[in-house]
Parts: structure tokens; sequence; C-alpha cells
């Protein structure tokens, strides 16, 4: 009676591992056909609000930075975190210089915030329409280094969505999205593009030393140097100024040669229909920018302001990386070829 009842146990026992090992590879299998990654929120303040993240740059590899933002949005503080990637159709791998393809924009039905980290993307409409429809509706936007000038539509395209190319003229759309939205387009390197990098100041204004975005802010640097933003638009509220460094290692000293220059700031923007939704934007980003601790923090802040919750921003938010981060060098044609979205998980 006993052998009986243990070899019943052991069957039940071994048909649940089963099944459990069947489960687990057809789960894995349909992750690696996905051509964009999810984190589920852990507990926190999040409340499982969803952060929509779309890299696709081909030189600073926010294809590497957005994924290590969502996994500390999502194991941190509780935000549900969707990861977009520039897909190559052919094999479904990950290529930050494929400029005309981001699966998966229709999370942004559902988003409560879109990260944004592209350059110059020419999107067909069938894609583009989901960002232009989450921006109609005034919902908050971050946009990161690239993201001035996030798209290129050539002269001869018959695209609706023309208007956001980084070097529009279309009347109201002078400068296109970047300008539009974020509050500046593409200008040039302040910097020394490769040999200097920025140190971020905060700005020191005694009503802003306890803004939600800088709570717990100390120290900013990174290797990608200060782009030049002159022509500011709309209700912008410089938080942070970035001074170029005569070197790109965080002990260099500051080139005081060179002006200083807006690097991160806030706005509203507005379109036609009246609606207007809040924006954070910052002009550095790079994958190797966000091994800055003072970076990270400002960005995870950034996401807290722009859902409405910057009372619920901790003096010290935490930003601890999850897991190994070793980033890649910024630089054309130097990402890491064959990875699938999965890979980033």
């Amino acid at each position: 009676m006993k052998a009986s009842l243990i070899s019943d146990r052991i069957f039940k026992l071994l048909a649940i591992l089963v099944f459990t090992a069947s489960f687990s590879i057809q789960n894995c299998n349909a992750q690696e056909n996905e051509q964009w990654i999810t984190f589920e929120p852990i507990e926190g303040p999040g409340n499982g609000k969803h952060i929509v993240l779309v890299s696709g740059d081909d030189e600073y590899r926010s294809e590497e930075a957005m994924p290590l933002l969502a996994k500390i949005l999502s194991n941190h503080h509780g935000f549900k975190t969707t990861v977009l990637f520039a897909i190559e159709p052919e094999t479904g791998n990950i290529k930050p210089n494929y400029q005309n393809s981001i699966p998966g924009l229709e999370n942004l039905e559902s988003a409560d915030l879109m990260v944004l980290f592209t350059r110059f993307r020419e999107l067909p409409d069938e894609q583009m329409k989901y960002i232009d429809e989450y921006l109609q509706s005034g919902k908050p936007v971050i946009g990161l280094r690239t993201a001035t000038h996030a798209f290129a539509y050539s002269e001869d395209s018959d695209s609706e969505y023309v208007k956001y190319s980084w070097n529009s003229g279309v009347p109201g759309w002078e400068g296109g999205f970047g300008r539009k939205v974020l509050g500046e387009t593409w200008v040039d390197h302040h910097g020394d593009h490769g040999s200097e990098g920025t140190r971020g100041l905060i700005d020191g204004i005694e009503e802003r030393n306890d803004h939600p975005i800088i709570r717990g802010v100390s120290d900013i640097w990174g290797p990608t140097d200060v782009y030049g933003t002159r022509e500011l638009q709309g209700d912008v509220d410089v938080l942070v100024w970035g001074a170029s460094t005569k070197g790109m290692t965080p002990e260099t000293p500051i080139n005081w040669e060179k002006s200083m220059m807006p690097v991160a700031w806030t706005k509203t923007y507005m379109f036609e229909q009246g609606n207007s939704g809040k924006v954070f934007t910052t002009t550095m980003g790079s994958s190797e920018d966000m091994e800055s601790e003072g970076f990270r923090r400002l960005l995870v802040n950034a996401c807290y302001w722009a859902l409405e919750m910057g009372e619920e921003v901790p003096e010290k938010s935490n930003v601890d990386i999850i897991g190994e981060y070793t980033p890649t060098k910024f630089g054309f044609e130097d990402f890491i070829e064959g990875l699938k979205p999965i890979d980033y998980k």
C-alpha cells in the first residue's frame, strides 16, 4: 500500500515536472520570437504603470541603455516596462543602423509614458501612426540624446509624418518633432566629439532645490560631449547645465573656455487639437553615460515627475544596476551583432 502511494506521488511529480518543462520551453521559444521585451513590475510605487522605451539610434547604443533603465524602473520602482528596438526584418536581429522599422509601437496604445531614444528614423506610416496618436493624446514624453533629431524623412517622401523630420519646414513644425515637442532639434556638437565629455551641473536657483527630478542627484558625468542647444522653444525650465570636460574620464577638469549649454530641461508640448503633455529632455544618454549613478537617478526621477508622481520621488531613488552592465563605447557600426531582444532580458 505504501509502495503504491509513493509510486503514485512520484508519477504525479514527474507529470508536473514534464508539464513545467514543456511550458518553459514553449514560453522561451515564444519570447525568442518576440521583437520587443517586457519587464513585469515588482512591487513598488509605480503600481504597474506602463512605460514604453523606444530605442533606435546607430551611434550611442540606445539598445543597451534602454533595457538597463527598464530593469531599474521595473525591479526597483514597480513600473511595467516595454523596450522596443530597431529590427532587421530578414533576420529578426537588433540592427541599430536599420532606419525603417521599430516593431511593437502599438504598445504605446497602453502606455502611460514614452521614453524615446532614436536617431534619424524614417519609419513607415503604419508604425509612425502610434507615435503620432500617442502625442495627440497629450501623454508625457521623455527624450534622450539624439531624440532631438529622432526622425529624418527624405525630400521626396509622401509620408503624412514628414513634419516630424528634424529639419522640417512645415509651418508650425519648423525643426520637426525635436523643436515642436522636446524644445530643440539637432544643432551641432558644442563639445569636441570623441575627446571631451560632459559634466552636468545642477541649476542653483533656490526655488528649484527640491525639484523632484533633481532630488538626490549630486553628480552627473558622461563621456559623450555637450550638444549645442541654442534655440530652446516653449516654456523651458533648465534643470541641468552641461560643461565640457577636457577629457573623457570623470576626473578630468572642466574646459571653462567653452560656454555651458542646457543638457536637461522640462517643458510642455501642445498639438493643434489642444491637448498638452509634459516633457523632460536630456542631451545625455549614451550607454556609457548610464554608468553615472547621478544620471540614472535623474532619469528615474524624471519618470516619476512625468507621471504626476513627483511627490513620491524618494530622497535618493534606488538606481542600482541589475546584473552585469558593460556598455559598448559609442560609435557608428560598433554595435554587437546577432542579438535579439530576448538577449537583453
